[in-house]
């Protein structure tokens, strides 16, 4: 076992995790519907050709491009109007030479057509002739067979979540269901004698359970399924009975303080009595969550989280959500949406330290000024008055108002 407290940098100590952790890959067929945010456990590959047949992409008339070559308002050409090709059905109409048909959006294009001149583009003088102010090349206004996606193609790659425009996409194709990798389950077990579960006023000096519901929220933002384990007092053999219990119903194990070094927190103890490897980082060099505890069990990562909520939730979005992205076999790690900002104040830090501050956006002389907020880790409000977030390096001792830094968006 490591020497406890024997810190490291957060990328590395999670570099450090990720080397003993391996993908599910436990596939589920789900509704593409209901895909939203799933990771793909296989490629999806296109049935058929995208548009099937030619669509126009503009009211107007179809027509034959040559006979509307060298038309100019001053010199239109003259086309006999010969029939319309209603929505959603196939054409009546089919052209010879010096004839049209209207044409929608999103329709077929008569038999013989090649291009659709513009209806802005058009001038009726009577009967059922148009005067074509423009020409039109071959395939203007027009959508080609399987211009946006090719029968065979591959639409969706695997390892990767699910948006709203892919769910559109796969429907269009006619793919009604997705193969998607099974959720980690996240075993969530949040200890301390201070602590009291919802629908329980607290007595003094005790609290409400904080750590459960956000560490739940944000086993489900990453794409796992949280399971709560419930209130545990501070006993090592109802807290080691947790975990145990835990492990057998979930595929990692999330810990909600005891990680520090005090003589009551037991985290530490009773993650190494579980299984080998047992414990491998103690430690990280960064406030808030110094004292989080990285291991794994047989297999199966688990992850001692710090107690104060604002540290809790920020080391989990930082090391626990790509511990489930890497579950999931995802084959990219999703971005924060950031926004450049400029520090509303001087922000103090300690040299060797990676440091997260919660701040405010306001908009201010034509930029975005970001305005910390202050506060202990054990103040969830910090977080949830802010906007977001920004991350002081290592090798700074701090920053100064006026300095441009990257906040992540919440």
């Amino acid at each position: 076992m490591p020497e406890f407290f024997n810190v490291l940098p957060p990328a590395d100590a999670l570099g450090v995790l990720l080397d003993h952790v391996e993908p599910l890959c436990e596939v589920e067929t789900v509704p593409t519907w209901e895909a939203l945010g799933r990771v793909t456990a296989r490629p999806a590959v296109s049935p058929e050709d995208l548009p099937a047949f030619p669509r126009a992409t503009m009211d107007g008339y179809s027509v034959r491009s040559a006979d509307t070559f060298g038309a100019t308002e001053s010199l239109p050409a003259y086309l006999e109007v010969v029939g319309e090709v209603a929505m959603g059905v196939e054409p009546g109409a089919a052209l010879g030479v010096g004839e049209a048909a209207v044409a929608y959006t999103g329709g077929m294009l008569a038999d013989g057509a090649d291009a659709v001149a513009m209806v802005e583009n058009t001038q009726a003088v009577g009967g059922e002739t148009i005067e074509v102010l423009r020409p039109v090349s071959p395939g203007e206004n027009v959508s080609r067979v399987g211009e946006d996606v090719r029968a065979g193609e591959v639409v969706l790659d695997a390892g990767r979540a699910v948006r709203p425009q892919d769910i559109g996409g796969l429907m269009a194709l006619g793919i009604e269901s997705v193969a998607a990798a099974r959720r980690p389950r996240a075993a969530i077990v949040s200890t301390g004698d201070e602590l009291v579960g919802r629908g329980t006023e607290p007595g003094p000096g005790r609290i409400r359970d904080v750590n459960s519901y956000t560490i739940s929220a944000l086993v489900e933002k990453a794409g796992g399924a949280p399971l709560r384990m419930g209130l545990v007092a501070d006993d090592f053999g109802r807290q080691r009975r947790a975990a145990l219990d835990g492990l057998a119903r979930a595929d990692m194990l999330v810990f909600s303080a005891g990680s520090s070094v005090s003589a009551r927190d037991l985290t530490v103890r009773v993650i190494a009595s579980l299984g080998e490897p047992g414990v491998l980082v103690h430690g990280i060099s960064f406030k808030p969550g110094k004292p989080t505890i990285l291991a794994v069990v047989d297999g199966k990562p688990a992850i001692g989280l710090p107690g104060n909520p604002v540290s809790a939730a920020v080391v989990f979005e930082m090391i626990g959500a790509p511990v489930i992205h890497a579950l999931l076999g995802r084959s990219a790690v999703p971005r924060l949406s950031s926004v450049r900002a400029r520090l509303a104040r001087d922000v103090p830090s300690e040299t060797g330290r990676q440091d997260t501050v919660q701040v405010t956006l306001v908009e201010e002389d034509g930029g975005v000024a970001a305005e910390p907020v202050f506060g202990g880790s054990g103040l969830i409000y910090t977080m949830v008055r802010a906007d977001g977030h920004f991350t002081v390096p290592a090798d700074k001792g701090g920053l100064y108002a006026g300095e441009e830094v990257s906040v992540g968006l919440y």
